[in-house]
């Protein structure tokens, strides 16, 4: 595994900071392999073993990660927010064998384990032992990340150690990665957004990773003003949290922050669409013009605005370094510049499986095995644009293909409305009606009819009905993206 072997090359620098310790690449490399002997125990191989674990952000879960990988197992990251039901769920489903959790986490777990054989490891210096490591190939499974998509049970998403290397290493090129490159990682380690952009590009470039669990706007900051900090990465959420947070505070400090931020390499926002309304504000808070990029589970990260170059607002870019990208019609015929078409990808950053679901990776695959993500987009200008989702995201009523992001952008650009989502709810007349749940801004007050009048000129080519609600705030996931199906609910 290169991403492990690199780490001898860094053995005396900073490799991660949790709270107020700081544990070096040499710290990590003993650590992950006191973790990979008490798995290995007599064996001497997991052979792609499942080990779910649930640990906090921090030197623990990165230890525990490459101790998994490092004996040869699978790795099963969990989220500690979920419920019972779906970390038993994914357990079952991965057939996993151990189970590596902090301290209180394994109370209520502790009876299904029992019942269905797996072993628990409760988090802790495991001792390093004189251990034969096994040979790992690149074509190895490597890790199961679980995913719901928009419909059904959540899927475990297979990616190699080969699919892993392929993904860190488009993005340490395309965004320049170095070894003085220190990075704030605020994200949920159950997706490839904090475990692959984040943790991993660091680890791999020899970089320091320094954790922050919990969001507080005012920590984040903190910690964005210390000038060894060189990169930051978010969802959208985060950022018009941060926002909010900015202009709370008092005129001065406002200004000596913009000083600092406006400092930084690189700030990136991703797992969401990023409206137009906040990477604007961004700029005007931070001097810095957000990088959004395009990825999912399935495939790390696709496409890209350049580290170097022109960052075309509410659009996503180029195809990263090894990654092809075609956009194809329901016929999967190529489409022409400025149609809408669904983003294929091939290369090898694309997984290699859905966990015991051969019929779900076949049906995923098309053609000369190009991968349907079932994204829209538009190549526009030299860059693609997103459209939406075509399950959730793309609205067919009254003959015409509709973005619910699109309207979603032009709502925030009133200043009336804090945030808004919209969705497509089946109509007997139209196919789908277009509905928007808004939120209103502090102290505003909406008009429904005011609302559509400004939608009908802002879009005049949608000749549509529409319904509005008012909400106090929007169903939201882990990583910030607002959760169509709960939001289609409250219609």
């Amino acid at each position: 595994m290169e991403l492990i072997e690199r780490a001898r090359g860094f053995r005396d620098r900073v490799a991660v900071i949790s709270g107020s310790s700081s544990f070096t690449y040499e710290q990590l490399l003993e650590a992950s392999l006191g973790v990979a002997g008490r798995l290995l125990g007599d064996s001497g191989d997991l052979n792609e073993a499942r080990v779910a674990f649930i640990i906090r952000p921090g030197f623990d879960y990165v230890k525990t990660l490459w101790g998994i990988w490092r004996a040869g197992g699978i790795a099963v990251p969990l989220h500690p927010g979920n419920p019972l039901e779906t970390i038993t769920y994914i357990l079952k489903d991965a057939g996993a064998l151990f189970l590596i959790a902090d301290a209180g986490f394994t109370d209520n777990i502790r009876e299904y384990a029992e019942e269905n054989a797996i072993q628990i490891l409760e988090n802790a210096e495991f001792d390093v032992s004189d251990i034969t490591l096994p040979a790992i190939d690149q074509s190895r499974r490597a890790m199961i990340l679980y995913t719901s998509g928009t419909t059904g049970s959540p899927k475990g998403v297979v990616t190699t150690h080969k699919n892993i290397e392929a993904q860190v290493k488009s993005l340490v090129e395309a965004w320049e990665w170095s070894p003085d490159d220190h990075i704030l990682n605020i994200l949920p380690m159950h997706h490839v957004h904090g475990i692959i952009n984040v943790l991993s590009c660091a680890l791999w470039s020899g970089a320091t990773c320094e954790f922050l669990t919990g969001f507080d706007a005012g920590a984040v900051f903190d910690v964005l003003r210390r000038s060894e900090v060189t990169l930051f990465m978010a969802v959208p959420t985060i950022y018009h949290k941060l926002i909010a947070h900015w202009e709370t505070l008092p005129e001065e400090e406002q200004k000596e922050l913009y000083n600092r931020l406006r400092e930084k390499r690189l700030m990136v926002s991703g797992s969401a669409a990023l409206p137009v309304s906040v990477m604007e504000k961004w700029k005007m808070i931070s001097g810095q013009v957000l990088l959004e990029r395009y990825g999912m589970t399935e495939i790390g990260m696709a496409i890209s605005n350049p580290y170097r170059g022109e960052r075309k607002p509410g659009h996503i870019g180029q195809p990263l370094p090894g990654v092809n990208i075609q956009l194809v019609d329901e016929s999967l015929e190529p489409v022409a510049d400025g149609e809408q078409g669904e983003i294929l990808v091939k290369g090898e950053n694309v997984f290699k499986e859905y966990w015991q679901r051969p019929e779900a990776t076949e049906e995923s695959f098309v053609l000369d095995k190009w991968f349907k993500t079932g994204d829209i987009a538009i190549y526009n200008t030299d860059s693609y644009k997103i459209v939406g989702r075509s399950s959730v995201d793309i609205i067919k009523s009254g003959g015409y293909k509709i973005s619910a992001l699109e309207i979603e952008e032009v709502l925030r650009r009133r200043e009336d409305i804090r945030d808004c989502g919209v969705v497509g709810i089946p109509d007997e007349e139209w196919g789908e009606l277009v509905c928007a749940a808004l939120v209103p801004s502090v102290g505003a007050v909406i008009e429904p009819k005011e609302i559509d009048k400004w939608i009908r000129q802002m879009l005049p080519a949608y000749k549509i009905p529409r319904k509005y609600i008012l909400v106090e705030d929007l169903p939201r996931n882990a990583m910030g993206k607002v959760t169509k199906k709960e939001l289609i609910k409250q219609f």
